[in-house]
């Protein structure tokens, strides 16, 4: 997994743990400012990151807190990438925000009282 260095480009290692499609999209958004290091806002691609390093960024409206665990040789399939870091942000609720679907019945009751007539 290591390749004998033991700091690597941030840009490269985002893409390498497939955060980003492409490494130009990792780049712009270090460059966009986005991306914090160990609670340091980073501006530069070509910042090193090390094992043991914190980051924070945002992913498709998702607040991602990520610790290095190692520095790829590669940007591998999505199991070898996983392995490259521990995920640190609290789960996601599962339950939707509106709750649960209405019935057909509760949808009928709703159209009713818009139209103004009595739903029974």
């Amino acid at each position: 997994m290591a390749g004998g260095a033991d700091k690597l480009r941030l840009d490269k290692w985002l893409w390498q743990a497939r955060f980003f499609k492409t490494r130009t999209l990792a780049a712009r958004q270090v460059s966009g400012g986005h991306v914090r290091l160990n609670g340091t806002r980073v501006e530069k691609p070509a910042h090193a990151v090390t094992p043991g390093d914190v980051l924070t960024f945002t992913q498709a409206r998702q607040v991602r807190v990520v610790r290095v665990l190692a520095l790829g040789d590669r940007r591998g399939p999505a199991p070898e990438a996983q392995l490259l870091y521990e995920d640190l942000a609290p789960p996601e609720p599962t339950a939707r925000g509106g709750g649960e679907r209405p019935t057909k019945r509760d949808r009928r009751a709703l159209d009713a009282i818009r139209r103004g007539t009595d739903p029974s």
